[in-house]
């Protein structure tokens, strides 16, 4: 019988410690459009960066039911910080998909290496001694400026073939980070420019993007990994193989899940102290309409909880994910960032002028819910065209 590798140790700080922390550095880094490096630092000593990575790298071999409460709990406090732990998920668990021996480098000083990236296809290949030479530009890097290495998808042209998808690695010593990130909310995310410029990456630096998208397994024997069912774990197996649309918005709604609470623990505190206060014969809403927010915003909320944690259940199901409950996570992440949006919407509206200050985390919360629901990948019309294709057994929609 094949030796195990050892468990990785538990992580040193709590979510809630990270979440403590990236609160009262919330502010600055707005002001400096990035995450504050201590923050960063305890991301990964609370092991963000090593939940997904393969048992025999060091990590924990992590499933996605885990990641409901650690990432709300940031995001509650700072949907940036959520979002950026988010992008280390995300971003390890591909990195899985490298080939074993481009795993091994990657991760050679360790599971808290953290990786960024964009699965845009912004960049262009050639062949060049046993790899590629790539060229490229990204937008909208999460992170950027605190990562050690980079996953980017390129179109590689060999001779006498057709165009191919593939994602590259890309230390940080061989890209520029440009600082072009200017959203009004998310600030903190610092989610700049990345540009590779003529850079060679080694063929072991490189996989298929299909393989990623269809959720393959590697082409050097190794698959899913994972906790409890979903995992069947071991040294030989390296990243779920989940495809990555039935789990991609679960990483862009969790933060924004986490803001929405945070939200309406904000306005509850207002709204108890304005029933409180509340003298007969004043002006300004009266009971029923504080009930009537709570309620509904509440509801809201928890309905967007219940769908993401179905779309992680089916994820660490450890079975094969079917097209309809790929379309359908798609669909559901859709929905929930909407009903977050309209959640939050309804409770900044109803927290009067003090919650619209500058100084209340409510607005901030607000605008940070506003900018994550506009990334491509939560808008509702083309998930429901896919959903439905599925559903109903269509082609394709046609304009």
């Amino acid at each position: 019988m094949p030796q195990q590798p050892p468990s990785a140790p538990e992580p040193a700080l709590t979510a809630a410690e990270v979440a403590g922390l990236a609160a009262g550095r919330a502010e600055a880094a707005e002001a400096a459009r990035s995450l504050d490096p201590d923050v960063v630092r305890a991301l990964l000593d609370a092991g963000f960066a090593r939940h997904f990575v393969p048992l025999d790298h060091g990590g924990r071999g992590g499933g996605f039911r885990a990641l409901t409460d650690a990432l709300t709990t940031l995001g509650a406090s700072c949907p940036a910080t959520a979002w950026c732990a988010s992008i280390a998920l995300s971003l390890s668990r591909m990195a899985g998909f490298l080939p074993r021996e481009g795993r091994k480098r990657l991760w050679q000083d360790g599971p808290d290496t953290l990786v960024v990236g964009s699965v845009s296809p912004r960049g262009r290949a050639l062949p060049d001694d046993g790899g590629w030479r790539l060229t490229g530009t990204w937008p909208y890097v999460s992170a950027v400026e605190h990562a050690d290495w980079a996953l980017v998808l390129g179109l590689a042209k060999t001779p006498d073939a057709p165009a191919e998808r593939r994602i590259f690695a890309v230390p940080r010593s061989a890209y520029a980070v440009e600082r072009t990130w200017s959203d009004i909310g998310m600030r903190a995310t610092g989610s700049h420019t990345l540009t590779v410029d003529d850079v060679h990456v080694p063929g072991e630096m490189s996989f298929p993007a299909d393989d990623l998208m269809a959720g393959r397994a590697l082409a050097d024997g190794t698959g899913a990994g994972g906790d409890g069912p979903a995992g069947g774990g071991g040294a030989a197996r390296a990243v779920p193989v989940v495809p990555l649309a039935a789990v991609n918005g679960l990483f862009f709604c969790l933060p924004m899940l986490g803001a929405a609470e945070g939200a309406l623990a904000h306005w509850s505190a207002y709204a108890q102290e304005r029933l409180r206060a509340e003298r007969p014969g004043v002006p300004g809403p009266g009971r029923a309409f504080y009930e009537e927010t709570l309620a509904r915003a509440g509801g809201e909320i928890d309905a967007a909880r219940l769908l993401l944690e179905r779309i992680a259940a089916v994820a660490d199901s450890g079975r094969e994910i079917t097209e309809l409950e790929t379309a359908r996570a798609q669909r559901d992440c859709a929905l929930v960032a909407d009903l977050l949006v309209g959640a939050v919407d309804r409770l900044f509206r109803a927290s009067g002028t003090a919650g619209h200050s500058e100084s209340s985390p409510l607005q901030r919360l607000w605008r940070d819910v506003h900018s994550a629901a506009g990334h491509i990948v939560l808008q509702f019309g083309p998930n429901a065209a896919a959903y439905a294709a599925r559903a109903l057994s269509l082609g394709p929609s046609v304009p």
